[in-house]
Parts: structure tokens; sequence; C-alpha cells
């Protein structure tokens, strides 16, 4: 059977904790729906642009999110096939990845399918390659891996889907079972073309499958596209280390861990935005100070004067007493108790 090597390193935990953390605060956040919504659709065009334009499609952000929104643009017919095909995909993914069945080669090729219809002929599409490929430097040419021959494509296939089924997988966490499949399906390469697509919407469909979905609001894409060289030499790097897939596994964490890291800071800013309105009936104008007491306060429920100091170190007492009494006179804040002991708390909306 196939089966993965890796260390579980310093950086994999430091980046899963991340994870995790990001994960709590962004799935418990209070969101209006509009803005669940909105989260939702950015990530949604962010996605499918960048998982396109990685492979080489020349439309902007806005183009795309036009296509995705059945406008008509002037542009490569191709390129507007690939966006339109890739939106495809994740509605695809949106419609089997809350079911808690098996992962299957059919999966794997109907993704293929919808991944390359109309840009390859019909009986390439959704069925493994039969000839030999390579992959190349696009700058130099030069060859940087040598995917399997055709022949052995069926056997690794039918290999890795034992493998990701088994209850020997579902002992490693959800996050780096998904780097795994990401990394083996781009090794086993077994589609003449969309093998990159396939690979990360297959990763994607992991995480969705197994509680890691985080609300739809991520977009690994952007993160590959923007820095490619970093995406396509940590993928390298594990043919180099002998199968190794320890370095690939801390780059995609730490990947995540960005992306969800970013997230978490708007939903968090958001979160406290909606509860500053509730509590004052009316938006509010904060300094930056008060929205590190305010985050505070959200996370912790009480404030004494000494932690706001703690806090906010390099201002004086009297500033951030201003502050809090700023806070008090908005009706965000109640005061408990008068001496130094006395501890601040957000106000109970009736």
């Amino acid at each position: 059977m196939f089966q993965p090597n890796f260390t579980i390193s310093q950086a994999i935990l430091k980046n899963i904790g991340s994870i995790e953390a990001s994960k709590e605060v962004i799935e418990n956040a209070p969101l209006i729906p509009a803005w669940e919504v909105d989260f939702k659709e950015n990530a949604l065009i962010r996605t499918i642009h960048h998982g396109t334009h990685i492979e080489g499609n020349d439309l902007t952000l806005n183009q795309a999110k036009q296509v995705i929104n059945g406008q008509q643009i002037t542009a490569r017919e191709r390129d507007v096939q690939e966006v339109i095909n890739y939106r495809n995909v994740l509605k695809y993914i949106d419609k089997i990845g809350n079911t808690p069945e098996k992962y299957t080669e059919t999966e794997l090729k109907k993704l293929h399918w919808l991944t390359c219809g109309r840009l390859l002929e019909n009986d390439r599409c959704g069925t493994y390659r039969t000839v030999r490929v390579v992959v190349k430097d696009s700058g130099s040419g030069t060859i940087t891996f040598n995917p399997p021959p055709p022949i052995e494509i069926n056997p690794q296939i039918k290999e890795f889907f034992r493998w990701l089924n088994s209850e020997e997988a579902h002992q490693i966490h959800p996050v780096l079972r998904a780097g795994i499949v990401h990394y083996e399906l781009v090794r086993i390469h077994p589609f003449l073309d969309g093998n990159g697509r396939v690979a990360r919407a297959i990763a994607t469909l992991v995480l969705f499958r197994e509680n890691y979905n985080i609300k739809r609001f991520f977009s690994l894409e952007e993160h590959y596209d923007k820095d490619a060289a970093s995406y396509y030499r940590a993928l390298q790097l594990v043919d180099k280390n002998q199968q190794d897939l320890t370095c690939w596994l801390e780059y995609f964490t730490e990947v995540l861990a960005i992306e969800l890291a970013q997230i978490k800071d708007k939903v968090k800013r958001l979160s406290l935005d909606l509860r500053i309105k509730q509590k004052a009936g009316q938006q509010i104008a904060l300094s930056e100070r008060q929205i590190k007491l305010m985050e505070y306060l959200g996370e912790h429920k009480e404030m004494s004067m000494r932690q706001a100091i703690k806090l906010i170190p390099m201002v004086s007492d009297d500033t951030l007493l201003r502050d809090l009494k700023d806070l008090l006179k908005k009706g965000i804040l109640v005061k408990r108790g008068r001496t130094k002991a006395a501890k601040y708390v957000l106000k109970e909306v009736a």
C-alpha cells in the first residue's frame, strides 16, 4: 500500500496550531449573513482566477469575476472556458463536499472532466493518459520532473485511493492528508493536461469533507499563484529528497496558516464592529488603541487597568484612562468597582 513519508516537524506543528486557532475564531465569529456571502464569493473568485492564472490563463481578476457572473467579455476563448470550467469544478466540490462517502476514482475523473471539458478532445477528458509526459521549467525548458509511465498510472492510483480511504490515513491530521493528496496527484500526473488544477481541487475536497471547509472563506490558490516559484520549488523538493514530503507539508500548512490568519483578522474586525454597533446603537469610529482594547475584551470578557497598560505599554496611564473613559461615555463599556482593582467589561445588549 502507498505509504507517505514525512516527519512532523516543529514548523508543521506551529502551522497546524495557527490553523486550529484561526479556524476556531472564524467558525464562531458573529457575522451577519451578508458578510458571510461576501467572504464566500470573494474566496470563490480568488480561487478560480488564481487557480487558472497559475496555469497560464491571461484573464485579470476583474475579467474572471465578470465571466463567473455570466457577463460577456472580449478575451481568448480558451481563457474564458478555463474559468467557466473551474467554476463548475468548485460547484461539484460544494455538492459532494458535505458527504461522508469514500473518495473514489469516479470523483477524480469527474473533476478532470469538468476541468478540461471543451479544452481537450472528449475522449481525453476524465480518462488517464496513454502517453509519456515530462514536466519542464517554463523559463529554461529543462525537464524538472518525469511522471510515471502510462502503464503504472492505474495501479498507483488504485493504491493511492486504498490508502486515502484507510483507517491508517484517517489517523493523520486532515490538513496534512490534504497536502499529501495534493502532492501525490501531481506526482502521478494521471492526465494529459489539467493535473495541477485537479490536484488542488481534490485537496480542497479533502479539507471540505474532513470538517476544514472553514465556511469556504479561504483560497490557497492565490498564495500559490502570487509566488509560483516557491510553490513549484516546494513540490520539486520532495523528489530531490527521496520522496520525503516534510518540506512540502511545511509549505502547504504555512500557506493555509497565512491565509486563515488573514481571514481571522478580517473576521475579528467585522465582529468587533458589529458588537460595537449593537452596544452603542450606531457605528462609532475608534482609535487604534481603543480597537486593541476592544479586541482584548472580546476574547477575555474583562480587563483591569493593569492589563490595559500591559497591552499598550508605549503610552501614558493618563492617555489609556482617557481612552477607557471615552468608551464608557459612548456606552460600549461598563466599569465595575471604584478602586485600582476595578474591571472594565463590554456593556450587555438588552
